[in-house]
């Protein structure tokens, strides 16, 4: 491999200008691939396959009425008066027109519903006052014809008297006549009030129907009573737009038809905000805080190098890497469901390690130069030794990278692969057009006091004649290991979930919907849960609102409910579906406990019952990462250790490597719980609002942070294991292996930190944490475990850090991964005379 990079950097350096020119060409064809495949990117986290998925899937399949991804519009008037009938018809009006927009499917006016539901409890009071008075007047009927059962009985005694008494005075013959006259006529009476009692108990009996169904009815507006679509004080409404298919399928631009139609309403003493469930904010690829993150890694690389032309010269390289990288994977975006936060992941790392991988080649180069080395043989050589080092450290950021895809989570292992192809081609932009640019720049990659002094003994480096302190060593590493479990400690506490309105800048519309709604309508309306029950057998029409009453009273009766509203029946009658507003919003542990108690609820004649919202889809998303977080620790730890084992020849140090990754791993988890969930110095990050922590970060910065993590490890190492293969005692080639290496780390997790560190002022509380975690973990890892712990457990160990069993030594291949070979082949050019070749002006 070294050899090989070394053809390919001298390669790069004589057709330099063929180099650079590809690289522009390939960035354009990225760029054609873009504008003509890209498409859209959404701000929705799904997971298929999850519990609130299949409820989703079951509501479109079986209650269209109720599927479709939905969004909230909220209204409030400027001066906080109760609506004018003006700004009703308005509203009314704007919601109206949004039903003709592409991709919307229908859209609720809060005024006519928010009348219905007032008109259906004024019903209630109507209808319980027509069924008292037809109840009084069947009373007054009952009553009456018991008075005329009295008085037929009454003659019916009369009459058999009287025929007794005829026929006892033996006249019972001549009176006949006249006494069955009568008994046709009591016989008539009789038949007479049946019928009038079949009638009233008839009448009765449907009365009582009635006042079932309007006491069932009444039960449903008391279990939904604390729903409203207009507030109480009459000040803010809230409106509801549903599209035709869920909201991470509707296409953004749907979404900002209906922004900017609410946006340009103008109704005069209203202001409209948008819920984040259609106006959620699209992070910026490159905002302020990012420029400046990148500016601050231009000053530290002219800082190290002390020229314009070097310092300028990795961030070129990273610019162009991360145009093509990103650019290419955009154009996935037409074909596949891309979260928005996708490609700026990619320009994360793309500019991060793009910067870093340029700067080992190019800082080795002007070594070489110092020490007296011809410049194209210096390109050639650095590409080998320098460059031969990249690619295998970015080969452990690729494996940890790519494993994301053994996640079974689509959107999480897409952000792996897009975080890939920028690593791969930030590599292939280091080992190429680093080479290209360093030929331009012959030796004005140094400055003039360095180029004055090429080949002069005082740039020989200054190698250290002792190891560390023992005693120091050790107080270094538990020191170093106490801090971190102190910073670390706030993971104890970690919470994960997806990210909620309250989430979004301040000054957004979904901010400010968000905190309307909590302050007008409750926290809970911000989070609504849909439950769906799967009963047994099909309901008739006679039975639905009882059954309805009968579930959502179970429903009501779970802790932390603040109101339940019958959705509907599906067509075969077999599925109900309720709206259940909690008591606090979509990401606080009280919700959470509710879906996971609704979910585990009994009820008599329901098979299953499905819970689908915010909080349901944040345990979903959080049980699967957990879920498939083992096995992704287990193929990116057991590659990487491979691959480290190969090039150290050691089991310890790749093992001592990943406790302290885990170290770093676990403060940077830290870190981010004492910021976003507890709200430590949220001012300074921007955090207005702490909540949980996005439920796909440990798992993606367990994934980025390896792979960075031991590119220092190898950096570093390297050279302790280079020195110490040339006969340095080991404790003193940890030393040297460090002195020689640590600038170079030194600037590069600068770098690092600076770019991740950008992110942190993004407008997204996704890439915000994201920033922090990377940028924190970067500085514990660089400087605490790679700078302190590891070389003084290196130390502590001694020769016993580079054991390694005889029969493993014996098969595993030499891996030459700082080029040492190369060196050893070319002694003459390595050692060679600064006569007037480095004085050649470069050319193409």
């Amino acid at each position: 491999m070294a050899s090989l990079l070394y053809r390919l950097g001298r390669f790069s350096a004589r057709r330099a200008w063929l180099v650079i020119v590809a690289w522009v060409v390939i960035l354009g064809l990225a760029g054609a691939a873009f504008a003509i495949f890209g498409g859209t990117l959404t701000s929705a986290v799904s997971i298929p396959g999850t519990a609130t998925q299949k409820v989703s899937d079951e509501l479109s399949e079986k209650f269209p009425a109720a599927s479709g991804g939905r969004g909230t519009v909220v209204f409030t008037t400027t001066d906080d008066s109760a609506f004018t009938d003006a700004q009703k018809t308005a509203i009314g009006t704007l919601l109206s027109d949004a039903t003709k927009l592409k991709d919307v499917k229908a859209t609720t006016n809060p005024f006519d519903t928010q009348a219905k539901i007032d008109g259906s409890a004024q019903q209630v009071v109507d209808g319980r006052q027509k069924i008292t008075a037809g109840t009084a007047q069947l009373d007054t009927g009952q009553q009456q014809l018991d008075a005329a059962k009295a008085q037929a009985a009454t003659g019916q005694q009369q009459l058999d008297a009287a025929r007794a008494q005829a026929e006892a005075a033996g006249q019972l013959d001549a009176a006949k006549a006249q006494l069955d006259a009568q008994q046709a006529q009591i016989d008539a009476g009789n038949a007479q009030i049946a019928s009038q009692q079949a009638t009233l108990d008839s009448n009765r009996a449907d009365l009582e129907k009635q006042s079932k169904t309007l006491e069932d009815g009444s039960q449903l507006l008391d279990l939904s009573a604390n729903i409203r679509q207009v507030s109480s004080d009459g000040t803010t409404a809230v409106g509801t737009v549903q599209f035709d298919k869920s909201l991470n399928l509707v296409p953004s631009e749907a979404k900002e038809a209906v922004v900017d139609t609410m946006n340009d309403a103008k109704i005069d003493g209203v202001s409209v905000e948008v819920s984040n469930d259609i106006a959620a904010t699209i992070p910026e690829v490159l905002g302020p805080g990012e420029i400046a993150g990148v500016i601050f890694a231009g000053i530290v690389l002219f800082v190290m190098l002390g020229t314009l032309i070097g310092a300028s010269l990795p961030l070129i390289n990273a610019i162009i890497g991360v145009g093509v990288g990103v650019l290419v994977s955009l154009a996935l975006s037409g074909t596949v469901t891309m979260l928005s936060i996708t490609p700026v992941l990619g320009v994360m790392l793309g500019l991060a390690v793009g910067i870093d991988y340029s700067l080992f080649i190019l800082n080795r180069h002007r070594t070489q130069l110092r020490s007296g080395l011809e410049v194209q043989e210096s390109i050639g050589l650095a590409n080998g030794t320098s460059g031969n080092a990249v690619v295998f450290a970015g080969s452990t950021v690729l494996i940890a990278l790519l494993a994301l895809n053994l996640t079974g989570i689509p959107f999480l292992g897409l952000m792996g692969t897009v975080g890939a192809v920028c690593v791969f081609v930030a590599i292939l932009i280091a080992i190429t057009l680093t080479p290209a640019f360093l030929r331009l720049a012959g030796m004005r990659i140094l400055n003039k006091k360095a180029r004055a002094k090429v080949g002069h003994s005082d740039h020989q480096a200054r190698v250290p004649n002792k190891p560390m302190n023992t005693l120091r060593a050790a107080i270094t590493v538990v020191a170093g290991i106490a801090v971190l479990l102190v910073v670390a400690l706030p993971a104890l506490s970690m919470r994960l979930g997806l990210p909620a309105g309250s989430s979004e800048p301040v000054d957004s519309s979904a901010y400010k919907a968000y905190k309307l709604i909590d302050d007008k309508f409750g926290a809970g309306v911000n989070g609504p849960l849909i439950v769906v029950a799967d009963l047994d057998k099909a309901i008739t029409d006679d039975d639905l609102v009882s059954e309805q009453v009968r579930i959502g009273t179970l429903l009501k009766a779970e802790n932390d409910v603040v109101a339940v509203a019958p959705i509907g029946a599906s067509d075969d009658d077999l599925l109900l579906a309720f709206q259940v507003i909690p008591k606090e919003g979509p990401t606080s542990e009280s919700t959470e406990q509710l879906v996971r108690d609704l979910r585990g609820l009994t009820i008599d004649g329901v098979a299953e019952l499905g819970v689908a919202g915010n909080a349901s889809g944040n345990i979903d998303v959080s049980e699967k990462l957990a879920d498939a977080l083992p096995l992704y620790l287990t193929v990116v730890v057991g590659l990487s250790l491979i691959i480290l084992i190969l090039v150290f020849r050691s089991i310890l140090v790749p093992i001592t490597a990943t406790a302290g990754f885990v170290l770093s791993l676990f403060a940077a988890f830290g870190g981010i719980t004492a910021v976003f969930q507890w709200g430590w110095l949220g001012p300074v990050f921007g955090v207005h609002d702490p909540g949980p922590i996005l439920s796909f970060l440990p798992i993606l910065v367990v994934g980025v942070l390896f792979g960075l993590a031991m590119d220092y490890q190898l950096f570093l190492v390297s050279g302790m294991r280079e020195s110490y293969a040339h006969g340095t005692p080991a404790r003193l080639a940890v030393q040297r292996g460090v002195h020689a290496g640590r600038t170079v780390v030194i600037a590069a997790a600068l770098i690092m930190i600076s770019v991740f560190g950008g992110f942190v002022f993004s407008n997204s509380v996704m890439i915000q944490s994201i920033g922090l975690g990377l940028a924190l973990g970067v500085l514990v890892d660089a400087f605490i475990v790679r700078l302190l712990i590891i070389p003084a457990v290196m130390h502590l160990l001694g020769k016993s850090a580079w054991w390694l069993p005889k029969w493993l030594d014996r098969i595993l291949p030499d891996v030459d991964v700082e080029g040492a070979s190369l060196q050893r082949k070319q002694p003459a050019e390595a050692h060679g005379a600064a006569g007037p070749k480095h004085a050649e002006a470069p050319t193409a």
